[in-house]
């Protein structure tokens, strides 16, 4: 799995015709900095709204994912957007001149070709991962539908379907490697029964639909007049015999492609969490409305564990250990006050720093009873700020980082010699202009000691 964020090197575009809509779009893919994640932009309407690939945005899921946001609506993101996961893509501003991305041939294989078109980028900033730290369950019994996301160092999905078909029987897929999602998810297409079709028909949806872009399965034989039915409303011709099964000239490309496909959509559909996920995924009859909601309850728990205590791994190796640090910071003893970073990406920083009797400070704050001043810990986070804004300009050597603002400080318990201050810094808007706005916490165990708003500039070196 990739350790720094990737968004692509040049612009490219496709064009297509929509499954539902039918309408014919063009899709340009745009490179994005660090940060700004998987952005939609409906360039054919006036204000030219930004919709945020993000499960808080969707809107409808009934055939497939629809996010919308200030007017701005897309539909059908899915597949592009288990390409841009497959592919590891952090990145990108997707521009579109109409309401439903294209459907292409039913996968998410022309996406895929599309990205690797315009050549992944790594840039300078940590991917911003979430392992999950328990178990997240969704449930609907009257459906037979359950999704759980487990704990795991690492990324893997494990999907099973039940059709209740004659024709199409009870099949699992799994990807236990990211690096094998090109070849045996990303070519995998959507599938539909023949009686579905003729209820979407019906409707007025599947208006781009045809045999190019999607497996048509019949579950009993047909007749000539329902074969004849058929090729209206898929605006082609259909020679067949009429024998139940799949109605394509080209068959299944796996035994098992409608779950791959199932596989597929529910990458997609959990990229809408909007951050990469550490966790084992195991779906039973999944779609894009469980999906969503499996997505919503993980983003539930990002909530939860952004509020509670920072959790750090005493055994792990640091990003930066003490000596690292040093030489990102300019300060140094008495007053370097951050001893090793934990975890760091593009918006977060964790950092420790041990308290012990031996610091100067307590030879006078206070005899007796030595406290840690509040002023130091406002510095140990504003150290530990630092280091995550420094590393965020991909040359921290060049730029002095100046505290220049502090509001909203709050201290809720003393720190003592023994303490370990764990340390939280989270950026509250992107760096503008060498201006850095972070939040910073300041934990012992489980107890909040500390917390402040602060804000930080970046200054260029003269030499």
């Amino acid at each position: 799995m990739n350790l720094k964020q990737h968004t692509i090197t040049e612009s490219v575009s496709i064009t297509g015709q929509g499954l539902h809509t039918g309408e014919f779009v063009n899709v340009t893919l745009k490179p994005a900095a660090i940060n700004h994640g998987i952005v939609f932009q409906r360039i054919d309407l006036e204000n030219k709204p930004l919709v945020p690939a993000l499960v808080d945005y969707v809107v409808d899921t009934s055939r497939s994912t629809v996010i919308e946001k200030d007017g701005g609506r897309v539909g059908t993101i899915e597949h592009l957007m288990s390409a841009l996961a497959g592919l590891q893509i952090d990145n990108v501003l997707v521009e579109i001149d109409g309401p439903e991305l294209p459907i292409l041939d039913g996968s998410a294989f022309p996406f895929l070709e599309l990205i690797e078109k315009a050549i992944p980028l790594e840039q300078n900033a940590l991917r911003n991962y979430f392992s999950v730290p328990e178990a997240v369950h969704f449930k609907n019994e009257d459906k037979s539908i359950e999704l759980v996301a487990l704990p795991l160092d690492d990324y893997r999905l494990t999907v099973m379907v039940d059709f209740n078909s004659q024709i199409l029987h009870s099949q699992h897929a799994q990807l236990h490697e990211i690096s094998l999602y090109k070849e045996h998810i990303a070519p995998c297409r959507t599938f539909v029964f023949v009686h579905e079709l003729e209820y979407l028909a019906k409707q007025g949806l599947i208006k781009g639909g045809d045999l190019s872009n999607a497996v048509v399965i019949s579950e009993t034989d047909l007749s000539q007049e329902n074969i004849e039915s058929l090729s209206t409303i898929l605006n082609k011709k259909l020679v067949s015999d009429g024998k139940a099964g799949i109605m394509n000239d080209e068959k299944l490309k796996f035994h098992n492609e409608p779950a791959r496909h199932k596989l597929l959509d529910l990458m997609g559909d959990l990229a809408l969490i909007g951050r990469p996920l550490k966790a084992h995924i195991l779906a039973a009859r999944p779609g894009h409305a469980s999906n969503i909601e499996l997505a919503k309850l993980i983003k539930k728990q990002i909530a939860q564990k952004s509020s509670a205590a920072p959790y750090f791994d005493a055994n792990a190796e640091p990003v930066f250990n003490v000596l690292d640090i040093a030489k990102l910071l300019p300060h140094r003893y008495p007053f370097q006050l951050v001893d090793k970073i934990m975890s760091l990406d593009g918006t977060t920083v964790v950092g420790i720093k041990n308290i012990t009797m031996n610091e100067p400070q307590f030879t006078g704050h206070f005899p007796d009873n030595p406290v840690m001043p509040g002023v130091l810990q406002v510095e140990a986070i504003a150290q530990t700020g630092g280091v995550l804004v420094l590393t965020s300009t991909g040359e921290p050597e060049k730029y002095w980082p100046y505290l220049v603002g502090i509001e909203n400080c709050r201290f809720y318990k003393n720190v003592l010699p023994g303490d370990s201050l764990v340390i939280r810094c989270t950026l509250l808007a992107p760096i503008r202009m060498g201006v850095a706005k972070m939040h910073g916490e300041a934990w012992v165990g489980k107890n909040m000691v500390c917390s402040v708003d602060m804000t930080a500039r970046l200054v260029k070196k003269s030499n």
